[in-house]
């Protein structure tokens, strides 16, 4: 029974049909909020003990076991009576609440606000919005111990946070009449807040109400000196002297920054300059990393950017505005197939128009990109160009080109079955590369290639350790988009190391919420579906879903399981031999996979020949876990059963 969790307001808990679960009395809701507010952390029951009593009677110790069992009877009813608990589970000195992410309010909340920061203003106004629907009351409002008044500060903080970006983004959808009341009632309540002082200020003057929004900055300034006995700070000062001068308030901070040196580059740089060009391609390389937001930004600006340089008609500047946009790539089905198709053969173009004289760098880096676009690709030409992009930028000595060139060579690894540990000497070579180098974004790179390569071998200690890094360099770096795959790979890594069923699809499910918009459409689109088809297909279980399911670019290869599922042999069977062989892609090993299972539930001997000489060469790894993503388990096991039945057929090729 999936079971919500509500601390935004009273503790209390609901099941998967909305309905309130009876918690029992205040010691059992207590406990429960105890392990809430560790966020799955382990709590020790001596903790447990002190934070429930001032001074604890002797049977406390016994009385918190009580608690949990009651709780588990609540939470867990159709446990069997010796099943071990898997929501409220003890381990080592203690207790701990293993509840997604997404199933406690608090947790989600705090989520949400994060996850907000990267967002566009029409974006994170709609998920802040919906974060602060959440509040009931004050947080954990049944209890005033010391821990829960430290929890509730946290939280509160965060909710401030949030009030403050709400009106942030609607004063980015120039909506800044709208941000005026909540910002009115925010500072009333919260008045040592400069941020809020200022963004009502801000509001009220471009909702055209500039004496009042100088009235507020008076009455911010006499509150701070007389409940705090504090100056306005320099925003709250900066800002009142635009309002007298009726200019527009300015940002502060990086934000000004920023500001000043554009207004800046704008006097400086002539219209129409090739410095633009080249300036804006690094600023679409920065851009791409930021978040969902600036990764499509990026994408929509880039071939307009090549699309000028290739009007000026000099194609080794072009090569430069393309070899410039050196992101790194890590999924190997894009985001825009007709939009790569178009940079490769601008790529092609400039290629082929370079004098003798151009810088082998600037040769290299367009055939690096040759390699990266073309993913997925049969053609032996952009596997050459990996190989000469990388030959070249060996022999300049340049740190940065040869980690694009190795991007190309990772992208082209894929020309058959097997080739994980070829990629992960590819992502050993850029770590290595990125760390003497400082070259942050290369170094997440190579991680995630290694989590890739390790979780097809099977050796998952290594690949979580290349997760971990990657995630601590994204959050220095401010890389949110690395999420996405470490917390994929940790939800395969739940179906891949032995978790009962419900336990990993709850995991891969866990792990969308946060996939859907984040910029990727290649990853996006089908990729959850597929990934619980691969895991049903695992453990032999039926592939029964919705009508509706949307399988994106997989559905070639899902619709015979999905077919035979509904028991339309005939149909499935046609739908077998349509089946192309899979893209040269992460995804290679699993998609061959489904396709075996499906020839030999059908009888198919050719479709089951094909499958198994296709999959052979990646005998010892996991199906799919190359991916980092999904798994459909270990391809010696679909092997056994397609030489099952090709022995039964009197057929081993």
């Amino acid at each position: 029974m999936p079971v919500g969790f509500g601390v935004l307001g009273p503790v209390t808990a609901w099941d998967d049909a909305g309905e309130p679960v009876d918690l029992k009395g205040p010691r059992h809701r207590a406990v429960l909020a105890r392990l809430v507010a560790a966020r799955g952390r382990v709590v020790p029951v001596g903790q447990i003990v002190d934070d429930l009593w001032d001074d604890p009677p002797a049977g406390a110790v016994g009385a918190v076991r009580t608690f949990v069992a009651a709780l588990r009877r609540r939470l867990e009813p159709r446990r069997p009576p010796r099943e071990p608990a898997r929501l409220l589970v003890t381990e080592g000195p203690g207790y701990a609440l293993r509840a997604d992410p997404g199933a406690v309010d608090a947790w989600r909340f705090e989520d949400t606000v994060n996850a907000a920061a990267d967002a566009l203003p029409r974006a994170a106004l709609d998920r802040l919005d919906e974060a602060l629907g959440w509040w009931r009351g004050p947080a954990y409002a049944d209890f005033d111990q010391p821990w829960a008044h430290a929890e509730r500060s946290r939280l509160d903080q965060i909710r401030l946070t949030a009030v403050e970006r709400r009106a942030e983004a609607l004063l980015a959808l120039d909506r800044a009449a709208d941000a005026v009341p909540d910002l009115d009632a925010h500072v009333a309540a919260y008045p040592w807040r400069e941020d809020g002082w200022a963004l009502l200020a801000s509001a009220l003057y471009r909702a055209g109400r500039q004496a009042d929004a100088l009235a507020v900055l008076r009455r911010a300034r006499e509150l701070l000196r007389d409940q705090l006995g504090l100056d306005p700070g320099p925003r709250l000062r900066r800002l009142e002297t635009d309002l007298l001068r009726q200019a527009e308030p300015e940002p502060t901070g990086a934000a000004r920054v920023w500001a000043e040196t554009a207004a800046a580059y704008e006097r400086s740089v002539v219209p129409g300059a090739r410095a633009r060009l080249e300036s804006t391609v690094g600023l679409l390389r920065s851009l791409a990393v930021t978040g969902p937001g600036g990764l499509e930004a990026a994408r929509d600006h880039r071939e307009a950017a090549i699309s000028a340089a290739e009007q000026l008609g000099d194609p080794e500047f072009t090569a430069r505005v393309i070899g410039g946009y050196d992101v790194p790539a890590i999924w190997t089905r894009s985001d825009d197939p007709a939009q790569a198709a178009r940079v490769v053969a601008a790529a092609q173009r400039a290629l082929a128009g370079l004098g003798p004289d151009a810088p082998e760098a600037t040769r290299a880096r367009l055939l690096a990109t040759v390699a990266i676009e073309s993913r997925g690709t049969a053609s032996p030409g952009p596997a050459q160009s990996a190989r000469e992009a990388e030959a070249i930028a060996r022999r300049v000595a340049d740190p940065a080109l040869l980690a694009q060139a190795l991007n190309g060579v990772y992208m082209q690894t894929f020309q058959r079955a097997g080739l994980a540990p070829q990629r992960d000497a590819v992502g050993v070579e850029l770590v290595a590369l990125a760390a003497r180098h400082g070259l942050a974004t290369v170094e997440i790179l190579g991680h995630l290639i290694r989590v890739q390569a390790r979780s097809a071998l099977a050796d998952f200690t290594t690949a979580d350790a290349h997760a971990d890094a990657a995630d601590r360099l994204a959050a220095r770096h401010e890389s949110p988009l690395v999420g996405v795959f470490t917390g994929g790979y940790r939800a395969m890594r739940t179906a891949a190391t032995g978790a009962a069923y419900p336990d990993a699809e709850a995991a891969y499910r866990s792990w969308a919420t946060g996939l859907a918009g984040c910029g990727m459409p290649g990853v996006e689109r089908g990729l959850l579906p597929l990934a619980l088809l691969c895991l049903r297909v695992w453990h032999d279980r039926p592939a029964d879903f919705p009508a509706d399911t949307d399988w994106g670019p997989y559905a070639p290869w899902t619709r015979p399981l999905l077919l035979l599922a509904a028991d339309r042999r005939d149909e499935a069977a046609r739908a077998l031999r349509r089946t192309p062989a899979p893209p040269r892609e992460l995804l290679q090993e699993a998609l061959w996979c489904l396709t075996g299972r499906a020839a030999v539930a059908l009888g198919d001997r050719d479709a089951t020949l094909r499958a198994r000489d296709a999959l052979v060469p990646a005998a010892g790894e996991v199906a799919g876990a190359g991916s980092g993503l999904l798994t459909v388990g270990p391809v010696a096991a679909h092997l056994d059963r397609l030489d099952a039945a090709l022995e039964g057929s009197g057929d081993r090729g």
